[in-house]
């Protein structure tokens, strides 16, 4: 895949793009990471890219025209546009799984200043947020689909890591523990040191979707919930209750 990055501040990205399992990812040719300055595809004096907005308002809008220029010219076949902004749809692991699994390339534009000139959005396949809250610009979103669609991608992960991820598969992950099994009356359950496979994962079962009734109730919304998996909630109700 092909991750183009449109930004007024493209040196943001330098220690995100060589560190970790990102670094590693564009070393091995498992991805192209591009960043590219937007006032480099403006026809303006010094490269302006916003002005005052039409109508009056508080503060600088970034302009149409760069960001035309850059799509047109990065825009590949098979391509998904992305305008990160707080008015998007919310970022989900289903929706990362579905960008690496469809596209060839993904171009992110990120925001600045008061935001961008509408018109934009006649550019844009899908508008995305990553919460409802407001940041100073696309950045740090841009990252946050970056690195979760990057480590989806074939041979960035293993398929054992990236399938036991929490929401991988809709539910919150199980509880994790390592060496030292004791530490100052800190155990870990008994069932893990059993080397019972089968009673292990049994185990793990019941605490992922223990976790998520806790944490995410509004998660079972979107799982389609097995036989084994509706009696185990009903399980985890009454031993609940009762207690």
């Amino acid at each position: 895949m092909i991750i183009d990055i449109i930004t007024v501040f493209p040196e943001f990205f330098d220690i995100f793009l060589n560190t970790s399992i990102i670094k590693h990812a564009v070393e091995d040719n498992q991805v192209v990471i591009r960043t590219h300055q937007l006032r480099d595809f403006s026809t303006r004096k010094h490269n302006k890219i916003d002005d005052t907005p039409y109508g009056g308002g508080a503060g600088m809008l970034m302009q149409f025209p760069p960001f035309y220029e850059a799509i047109k010219k990065l825009k590949k076949e098979n391509a998904i546009v992305i305008l990160l902004s707080p008015q998007g749809t919310l970022f989900t692991q289903q929706k990362a799984i579905e960008i690496s699994k469809t596209y060839d390339q993904m171009i992110l534009l990120c925001g600045h200043y008061e935001g961008i000139d509408a018109r934009v959005e006649s550019l844009i396949d899908l508008e995305i947020s990553i919460g409802d809250y407001v940041l100073t610009g696309g950045e740090i979103p841009a990252m946050i689909l970056t690195d979760a669609v990057t480590r989806l991608l074939p041979g960035v992960l293993t398929d054992a890591s990236r399938d036991e991820d929490s929401l991988q598969n809709g539910w919150l992950k199980y509880p994790q523990y390592t060496k030292p099994s004791h530490y100052k009356g800190y155990e870990v359950p008994e069932v893990l040191l059993s080397g019972h496979h089968e009673k292990i994962d049994q185990w793990r079962k019941e605490k992922m979707i223990d976790k998520t009734l806790h944490q995410r109730p509004d998660l079972l919304t979107n799982i389609q919930l097995t036989l084994e998996e509706k009696k185990i909630i009903e399980k985890l109700k009454k031993t609940n209750k009762d207690t």
